[in-house]
């Protein structure tokens, strides 16, 4: 992805995976700018559903917007139980978890250092 968008796409990207996320009720839904903290991505996403049946609506969601796009991850994991749904879409990972299994890793937390971006 990183060859064929600019950085400020990227970042637009991102946003527009997390309305996505938004508009399927995600809840605590936090874009986190990773760049200085991390080699991993630029962004990560991290959401919850109420129930794993959310957990699953919001990831396909934001599959279904981004395949329409012509943008497809690179590794998805956590299907089909859907406690923890990674979907890495190299430079931006999205993390949608149930509230239990967030609770649990506290990604938040352990990104506490990264930047909070405004959705």
């Amino acid at each position: 992805m990183t060859q064929l968008l600019l950085r400020n796409d990227i970042k637009e990207l991102a946003l527009a995976m997390a309305r996505g996320a938004i508009e399927k009720k995600a809840e605590s839904l936090v874009v986190l700018d990773v760049r200085g903290v991390t080699y991993l991505a630029d962004y990560f996403i991290i959401c919850s559903g109420n129930t794993t049946r959310h957990a699953k609506a919001i990831a396909d969601e934001i599959d279904y917007r981004l395949s329409a796009e012509g943008i497809f991850p690179t590794h998805v994991e956590g299907f089909p139980d859907c406690r923890w749904v990674l979907m890495d879409y190299g430079d931006i990972i999205v993390h949608v978890f149930d509230a239990e299994t967030r609770a649990y890793y506290d990604l938040d937390g352990l990104w506490g250092d990264a930047p909070i971006v405004k959705v």
